[in-house]
């Protein structure tokens, strides 16, 4: 049992019920990525960002190429365009080496651009000095994950809307799950139980009548809003200025649709409850961010797009922190893998997590 059908959750299901597995995939929502999986900039990323040696770092760089691979072989829409990291000012400077030599350490090449060579490349940017991730590329996630849910099928694996999981009992060989399907009570059994809940996956172990509290880390809501631009975009490759100090956020960010459409964002609030509602207020203080790095950029032809909300493990201000994948050598439970702080770069890392979780099953518990 896969509880949760977002990009990661879908991933796994397909990968395990290839790999020879019964997969029931249960989803609460109407249907699948109704949260961070489709509320997101839709970047393919390369890698740049994340500590050497982490998971995110590793997941990352092995996901980005899996993915290239599966658009490719499964036709799902994606562009390989490229991003340019800019230095707007002499003081980022040291910031942008930071970044050059954190990629290194992860493996990832990146092309230094000069002043001169970095207008050549967008002539409306702003800078003293730039990197070019060529790596880097935008995906259409609708359909990535309507590509995972046709290989779980085909596969022979079940797709279940509208069921949301209230509680989860540790049994004799397995779980014991109960709670709503379309207005109606279920009880269904299963040997493993794999959480990728997302925004709701410390909600579900807490829900596991035998899951120690101690072992479910805290969950921090995460707001980030995207504005889009009206009228013609002037760059050709994403844009990402110096990340924020507090590594909280990669800062408000140029990203292109795969229609070309320009759109801003994310900004980053912390919040109490789960929302997405707008915040129109905000559309200055994106305009004076983008200003710094594209000048010509107008506050009146920025509109509300959508917003997402990350499941971080970091409160504001705090480090960063590392995806978590719990098998039963952590928590002590047969059987149940959690997944916590699946946030970016989730979606570009989904078919490594799957890869990760079907060779920690193949380890545990063999066929």
């Amino acid at each position: 049992m896969v509880i949760g059908a977002g990009v990661v959750g879908l991933a796994i299901a397909q990968r395990l019920a290839r790999g020879g597995r019964e997969v029931l995939v249960l989803e609460q929502e109407a249907w699948p990525g109704q949260h961070a999986s489709s509320r997101n900039s839709e970047v393919i990323h390369a890698g740049i960002y994340y500590a050497p040696g982490s998971l995110k770092a590793r997941l990352c760089r092995e996901g980005r190429d899996l993915l290239y691979a599966w658009c490719a072989e499964y036709a799902v829409t994606h562009c390989q365009v490229g991003k340019l990291l800019v230095a707007v000012e002499p003081a980022e400077l040291p910031a942008l080496q930071a970044l050059r030599s954190n990629a290194q350490a992860n493996g990832v090449e990146l092309q230094t651009l000069s002043a001169a060579e970095l207008h050549a490349r967008e002539p409306a940017l702003r800078g003293v000095a730039g990197l070019f991730s060529p790596l880097t590329g935008i995906i259409d996630s609708h359909g990535l994950m309507g590509s995972y849910e046709a290989a779980l099928q085909q596969a022979g694996g079940t797709l279940q809307c509208r069921t949301r999981v209230e509680r989860v009992d540790a049994i004799a060989g397995g779980f014991r799950l109960s709670g709503d399907s379309a207005g109606d009570a279920f009880t269904l059994t299963c040997r493993y139980l794999i959480n990728a809940g997302g925004l709701f996956a410390q909600a579900l172990a807490a829900a596991v009548d035998t899951m120690p509290e101690q072992q479910i880390p805290p969950l921090h809501l995460c707001q980030g809003q995207y504005f889009a631009y009206s009228g013609r975009s002037p760059f050709s490759h994403l844009v990402y200025p110096m990340p924020e100090a507090n590594a909280t956020g990669l800062g408000v960010h140029a990203t292109l649709d795969l229609a070309g459409q320009l759109r801003f964002g994310p900004d980053v609030r912390y919040q109490q409850q789960l929302d997405y509602a707008m915040d129109e207020s905000r559309r200055e203080a994106f305009a004076q961010a983008v200003k710094r790095y594209w000048p010509d950029c107008q506050a009146e032809k920025l509109v509300p797009a959508y917003a997402g909300v990350r499941a971080k493990l970091s409160a504001a201000g705090e480090p960063a922190m590392d995806f978590l994948i719990q098998d039963h050598s952590s928590h002590a439970m047969p059987g149940l893998i959690n997944l916590f702080g699946i946030e970016s770069p989730g979606l570009t890392a989904s078919l490594a997590l799957a890869e990760e979780v079907a060779t920690r099953f193949k380890s545990l518990y063999p066929i």
